[in-house]
């Protein structure tokens, strides 16, 4: 049977007891899991060794969220499938502006990875189908909620830029360019030290072009 789209495979659904008692043994190595994934994405991403504690620590934070999260989901699945807006709520929107889409789905990618390893190596052989049609699911979730975030981080980019143009180009025009207009044009990636030459004046008046009869 294929993979329903609300919750986990219906071929691989345990009881809410077996769910409780796998949860239970799952919840038991998050913590591994977590460290697991992390020295994972030192190993395997190069941009990762580069960021700085900070980011890092926001990245080992969404990881475990991430973790905890599926275990909880599979606790209790619900009829509405899994809920992973919490997955990124324990992060900063900055870390959306440090870290670009393809670079978070590296990220997901990875700890998914990790998981469905770990499942695999610490996890009973009776637990291990369950959770990895589980995961499977989950992770789907995971992603449209990654890609859902940085649509909203783009257009709300797109607003705050097309209002500093504005901002810009209207200080200019009054010749009142302090350094808060620099700032501005430095926000918006404006660092060309080209010269520019502003005419400004009224348009010229055009006769009207008049049809002639034959």
């Amino acid at each position: 049977m294929a993979p329903t789209t609300r919750g986990i495979n219906k071929s691989l659904s345990p009881s809410a007891k077996t769910r409780a008692t796998i949860a239970h043994r799952l919840s038991a190595v998050t913590g591994a899991m977590t460290t697991a994934t992390i020295a994972e994405m030192e190993s395997r991403h190069p941009w990762f060794q580069r960021l700085d504690a900070e980011h890092r620590s926001w990245i080992t934070l969404v990881a475990q969220a991430g973790i905890d999260g599926f275990v909880k989901w599979f606790a209790d699945p619900g009829p509405a499938g899994p809920s992973t807006s919490d997955v990124f709520g324990s992060a900063p929107r900055e870390l959306a502006r440090k870290i670009s889409l393809f670079q978070t789905v590296e990220l997901v990618r990875t700890t998914i990875d990790v998981v469905e390893s770990q499942i695999e190596e610490v996890m009973p052989k009776g637990d291990r189908p369950i959770l990895q049609a589980a995961i499977v699911q989950y992770s789907r979730e995971v992603a449209f909620t990654a890609a859902e975030i940085y649509a909203r981080a783009a257009e709300m980019r797109g607003a705050w830029d097309a209002r500093l143009e504005a901002l810009v180009v209207d200080a200019v025009l009054r010749g009142e360019t302090d350094e808060t207009v620099l700032s501005r044009a430095s926000t918006l990636g404006w660092r060309s030290t080209a010269a520019v030459v502003v005419a400004v004046g009224p348009a010229p008046e055009t006769e009207e072009t008049q049809a002639v009869e034959t």
